[in-house]
Formats: C-alpha cells, structure tokens, sequence
C-alpha cells in the first residue's frame, strides 16, 4: 500500500502493477493551515516543520495530477472529512464496514 511514507514514487509503482489499488489523498486545506497545526502542536523542531511543509506542498502538486488519485479528501472539518473518507473506503459495502 502507498501512502505518506512512500509519497508520489509509491503511487506510481502501486499504479503500475495489477493490484487495482484505489488511491485516496487526505489533503490538508493549504500548506498555510498544514503550518499553523504543526506549530500548535508544539512538538516538533523548526528543521522538522520545513521538512514536513516541503513534502505536503510536493504532495498537494502531486495530487492534482489528473487520473493519480481516486478520491481527494480536503481535511478542514474532522467530522465532514472523516464521513467522506468512512463513505469512500466502505464504499456501499463494497469493501466492508
């Protein structure tokens, strides 16, 4: 499965073999929001935070690339993104519950 630790090239690896992977993005509003949460949480150092900040931004581009992803979630309310992720995993009960 690809997901944050393997970004963009696990995407493109998984997509590439016969698996039949859906791909879902949890996307935080904007790099600007993805900053003020970090820095709220108080527990990760200036060099960490850059980091981060540089590799959501990479992965926000990414994720806008037409046919990458089959859904993108928007994480700007808990509740409507957690019940958007929930619908699309379950999938009418498609693929459990």
């Amino acid at each position: 499965m690809a997901d944050a630790r393997h970004g963009p090239q696990g995407v493109k690896q998984v997509k590439r073999t016969h698996l039949n992977a859906r791909f879902l993005f949890l996307s935080p509003p904007s790099v600007e929001v993805l900053e003020k949460r970090l820095r709220g949480r108080g527990t990760d150092s200036e060099d960490a935070i850059q980091k981060r900040l540089k590799q959501a931004d990479a992965e926000m581009t990414f994720a806008k690339e037409d046919g990458v992803h089959d859904k993108v979630v928007v994480n700007d309310e808990l509740d409507k993104a957690y019940k958007e992720v929930e619908e699309w995993v379950v999938d009418g009960g498609r693929y459990g519950s």
